[in-house]
């Protein structure tokens, strides 16, 4: 469905964000690999979570269909290579099968895995025949490639049957998802440490915890990026931790740059923006990058952003369609290249009554609504993708007085 959005001149809210599915999903993994029972408290109720619990509890499945679930299709590509005597194909959609996940197929045969490429080589769909895996004792790995293929070979490394090196080589990214990865871990009882780009795993088992996950710092940014654009607003975020293992969390320090506090990681307080251009690494957190270049630009802030490699391999290439999307509105940001976006006050006209295309990513979907505080009766398209990670996202707009019309 397509919907125009109004927002009124301010808006107040105590907003109940969702459990974080980055979180989630990890300790669903971890919950299952200990033999608990019993599920984690607080599980985050979108797309993505919902598959791997679905997942986990079709035991006999041989198929498994994860639609556009990139963190699910990653960490089960793990868990079932050691599923002993389990053979299993684990697909997605379409888009999913242009996600490469071949760096990890790798490492998982290094250890023993017996997976095969039903499609093309180096992509989904696979078929996987689970086996008991054996630590070849190094493990070299890319660091500038996704977070969840490290994470995912993490995860089962403590099942192996020795210490199990792990080395990133190169750039690292998304180093906050591994440091999450490594704290669950120690919470379920596994010994690891990571010093730099070497992460280092003991063999031995998990044990099962009560555990409860806290709330989404991914989803918190939208209502930071409402509160920079919206003066006057009063808005709270129920269930935040500060400090938290989620590297998102620092969406709170970058928005001071656009005016923003945070009051006891709870309340939402406006200040005077800092004019000056916003030059900033989002390597640790680049799913924040659509939220802060779509402020920066409703602002007049200019930027120059880099650490954003891992965009062009998200749930579409985030890069190019943040570029298209904010051509729309008369902003000429720069795709400087395959890491980096810039944005030094160039303008055109914007396109008459433009509608914002989301690709099939929940991202763009909420990045974008608050550009309708500018643009009002902006028109987001395919809004249902919040339900990857923020089902309830238009729901809570509604509460706070946004007018959602159908178009």
């Amino acid at each position: 469905m397509d919907y125009s959005i109004k927002f009124p001149a301010k808006i107040a809210g105590d907003i109940a964000l969702p459990a974080s599915k980055s979180i989630t999903n990890r300790a669903l993994i971890l919950n299952a690999l200990s033999g608990n029972g019993k599920m984690p408290h607080n599980c985050a109720d979108c797309d993505d979570s919902n598959a791997m619990i679905a997942a986990l509890r079709a035991t006999d499945a041989e198929r498994i269909d994860i639609g556009a679930a990139g963190t699910t299709m990653r960490f089960l590509t793990a868990y079932y290579a050691m599923q002993e005597g389990r053979e299993t194909t684990l697909d997605g959609s379409e888009r999913m099968r242009q996600r490469p996940i071949g760096v990890l197929v790798e490492a998982l045969r290094q250890c023993g895995a017996e997976i095969e490429y039903v499609g093309n080589a180096g992509y989904p769909p696979l078929r996987i025949t689970g086996r008991r895996l054996t630590s070849p004792g190094i493990l070299t790995l890319p660091g500038n490639v996704s977070s969840q293929y490290i994470s995912a070979i993490m995860m089962i490394s403590p099942m192996l049957d020795k210490r199990t090196e792990i080395r990133l080589t190169g750039e690292m990214t998304s180093i906050p998802y591994i440091d999450m990865t490594v704290s669950l871990m120690r919470e379920y009882g596994a010994e690891i440490e990571r010093q730099g780009n070497i992460i280092v795993v003991q063999p031995g088992e998990y044990s099962p915890i009560d555990y409860a996950v806290e709330s989404d710092w991914s989803g918190a940014s939208y209502w930071y990026e409402i509160a920079a654009l919206l003066p006057g607003s009063d808005i709270t975020l129920q269930g935040l931790k500060e400090p938290s293992v989620q590297g998102d969390s620092r969406i709170a320090e970058i928005f001071t740059h656009f005016g923003v506090a945070t009051t006891g990681a709870r309340r939402l307080e406006q200040t005077k923006p800092n004019p000056k251009p916003l030059e900033i690494d989002m390597a640790d957190c680049p799913d924040l990058a659509q939220t802060v270049v779509v402020t920066a630009c409703m602002l007049d802030i200019h930027f120059d952003i880099t650490g954003l490699r891992t965009l062009r391999i998200k749930e579409t290439d985030r890069m190019e369609a943040l570029r298209s999307q904010l051509y729309k509105l008369g902003y000429d940001i720069t795709i400087v290249d395959d890491n980096r976006l810039a944005w030094h006050g160039e303008r055109h006209p914007p396109v008459l009554s433009p509608a914002i295309d989301t690709f099939k990513d929940h991202r763009m979907a909420m990045a974008f609504a608050p550009a309708a505080i500018k643009f009002p009766g902006l028109v987001i398209r395919d809004i249902d993708v919040v339900s990857k990670s923020y089902p309830a996202f238009w729901q809570h707009l509604a509460q706070c007085g946004v007018i959602l019309t159908e178009k």
